[in-house]
């Protein structure tokens, strides 16, 4: 059994104020000396670094005056921090989400979970699974709940009761009020909860200071903005430390029982994945893996499961780097946002030259959304790296959702008949969508082939967590090992 003090920070609904209190709880318990572990529920890449920019050393550094080491670039750990996880039921199973807890919060003083749209809002049309109260169920945790009060009074006590009563599985044991207007607003609230046994741990006024500036697919990355998120972060720290009880907040945390281990272990889940299938390669290929303003979506398991199936791992940027890391035997590039950077991507040709002799090569490359884009013809008229004959443009229409997809067949990353659970976010189309191989048949929520399979290129929109398939890992680093000396 192992003990670890945790809250699950809720709320009611999409844009009560989750993200800015998560983030400045966990920026004013850092800076009070804890060592805080951040975690996101759901698929959501963008949270997850402002999180780690609240807990890391750089970013304290900052906000007290020191400086800041100019952070990693969206790579996951950098600036001395804990990288934010996310715990995605739906992406990686119930059974999941406790071991990979407890691999992210090993040895914390403290860990902070963040919830996604609504409390009890979870995947479309599967009951509560992946919703914030079914990650808050299965960690055992309690929850406190924020609740957006700009608009009410004596009502937030209805709504309390409401949330608290919902399931009685679900701990709701504690209420951060925010958007409050004046202290006659405040006294009113209060009065309003006092019978509902639900304590307040925080009233939060209103304020434009610690708005972060958003776009087409939510608040824009940690990566593009670190010295104004340092300072967005600093002002939710202070508001947080001036409104909210921290010592009972602490004591909340302190109250979650035991969970019973073992923790997520990457070495353990890639020798399974392995096991009759081959082994850990005994040279150590390099995989370069994308990162930078342009690439920032990556879950932090990634590159562990690359490690522990033998790779060194090394990123680069490439809006930066005009060749890939010496030896590079393999090339990951994740999710980001290369729409806003199509020109300076494109301006890059020593490296979209290199990307694509490296696809000639033989050597394997997994892509998904952003990388798909990148690895296409052109995106919105600039040339990309043409691995693809594909044409990638902007689009009005967001696609959003999650996905249960299979291997059509063999691939850089899976073999055929592969099922995977994904989740696709994007507001780009490419034309074809799927090549004459297709990397992916999607079977839910609607049947269409996606996606491409073009040699060892496995280029998608579909994001997957490879903490749910280990096996991916072992086989795109089983497949570097004969590309070892194609350095690009």
């Amino acid at each position: 059994m192992v003990n670890v003090p945790r809250l699950v920070v809720a709320a009611p609904s999409s844009g009560s104020g989750k993200t800015t209190v998560a983030a400045g709880l966990m920026a004013a318990f850092a800076e009070r000396g804890l060592d805080v572990s951040p975690h996101k529920v759901g698929p959501d890449y963008i949270d997850p670094g402002y999180h780690a920019l609240a807990v890391s050393r750089s970013g304290r550094s900052a906000r007290s005056g020191g400086g800041s080491d100019g952070g990693s670039g969206g790579w996951p750990g950098g600036g001395g921090s804990r990288p934010g996880r996310n715990l995605d039921a739906y992406l990686c199973g119930p059974d999941r989400i406790a071991p990979l807890f407890l691999h992210g919060a090993a040895g914390c003083d403290l860990a902070l979970v963040e919830g996604v749209m609504g409390l009890f809002d979870g995947a479309a049309g599967q009951g509560e699974l992946a919703s914030t109260a079914h990650v808050a169920k299965l960690l055992r945790a309690p929850v406190v709940l924020v609740v957006d009060a700009s608009s009410q009074s004596r009502s937030v006590a209805a709504l309390v009761h409401g949330f608290a009563s919902w399931d009685p599985e679900v701990r709701v044991a504690g209420v951060i009020l925010n958007k409050v207007g004046s202290d006659r607003h405040e006294t009113m609230l209060r009065e309003a909860l006092e019978g509902s046994g639900v304590p307040v741990f925080g009233v939060l006024r209103r304020t434009d200071a610690v708005r972060a500036p958003s776009r087409h697919l939510g608040l824009v990355p940690v990566a593009e903005r670190r010295a104004e998120a340092v300072g967005s972060v600093a002002a939710l720290a202070a508001q947080v430390r001036e409104g909210c009880d921290l010592d009972g907040l602490l004591a909340l945390a302190h109250s979650a029982p035991p969970l019973s281990g073992p923790a997520w272990d990457p070495v353990a889940e890639v020798r399974a994945a392995v096991r009759g299938a081959g082994s850990v390669p005994a040279e150590q290929p390099v995989v370069a893996v994308a990162g930078g303003p342009a690439f920032t979506f990556s879950y932090a398991e990634h590159s562990e499961l690359l490690t522990a199936a033998g790779a060194r791992v090394v990123p680069f940027d490439p809006l930066r780097d005009e060749r890939l890391p010496d030896g590079t035997g393999g090339l990951v590039i994740g999710g980001g946002f290369p729409e806003v950077y199509a020109p300076e991507l494109s301006a890059n040709e020593p490296l979209r030259a290199a990307v694509a002799r490296l696809a000639a090569s033989g050597a394997p490359i997994a892509a998904e959304c952003a990388g798909l884009l990148y690895l296409a013809s052109s995106l919105d008229g600039q040339p990309m790296c043409g691995v693809l004959e594909a044409e990638a443009r902007m689009s009005d229409r967001l696609t959003l959702g999650y996905r249960e997809a299979v291997a059509v067949s063999d691939t850089a990353l899976a073999v055929a008949g592969t099922r995977v659970r994904g989740h696709e976010f994007h507001r780009t189309t490419i034309e074809p969508g799927a090549g004459r191989d297709p990397a992916w048949g999607v079977v839910h929520p609607e049947r269409r082939t996606e996606g491409f399979a073009q040699g060892r290129v496995h280029a998608s929109y579909l994001h997957v967590h490879w903490a749910a398939v280990p096996g991916v890992a072992a086989r795109f680093v089983g497949g570097c090992v004969p590309y070892v000396s194609h350095a690009g």
